[in-house]
């Protein structure tokens, strides 16, 4: 793992089960705006967010309660001059137990510094981990983007430009 592939980590209470399937309810803590399906080997979802960043996305592993890889097979940004600057990274969320804890580790592989929406991703992505994805998991209900509504302020502005 190279030290600027974006890493972020939570700890909760629940089972590695209730945080994997937190993990593949995507709808419920990324986007309302999902299409296609989320939880399974081989499924492939596609998210938008407006005008200002689509991508498609499929599972290339998954091992219950463990691990999932996605492989993100196309992306647009509206906001970079490269639009397509995910395509052919990997989000990987992997699930570990710590201390009577369960720890999620997320790495975008292939998010460096290099990438002109770094800066903009690495707050997106913390966002959705740390604080959705998280409330999801220890709550039942996170806080995805709802049908044309930005969850960030990265969002709001862009959404706006």
């Amino acid at each position: 793992m190279s030290n600027s592939d974006f890493t972020t980590t939570i700890k909760v209470d629940q089972s590695p089960q209730e945080v994997f399937n937190a993990i593949t309810n995507v709808r419920g803590w990324w986007s309302e705006e999902i299409e296609g399906n989320t939880a399974k080997q081989d499924d492939e979802f596609d998210y938008h967010y407006e005008d200002v960043h689509r991508c498609k996305i499929k599972l290339i592993e998954v091992v219950p309660n463990k691990k999932i890889v996605w492989l993100v097979e196309e992306n647009y940004f509206k906001f970079t001059e490269d639009k397509t600057e995910w395509t052919g990274t990997k989000p990987t969320f992997e699930i570990s137990e710590k201390d009577e804890k369960t720890e999620l580790r997320f790495t975008h592989f292939g998010l460096t510094s290099e990438y002109e929406c770094f800066e903009i991703c690495r707050g997106a992505w913390t966002n959705y981990i740390q604080n959705s994805l998280k409330k999801l998991i220890e709550t039942g209900k996170g806080e995805p983007n709802a049908t044309g509504k930005p969850q960030t302020e990265n969002e709001k502005r862009l959404s706006e430009n």
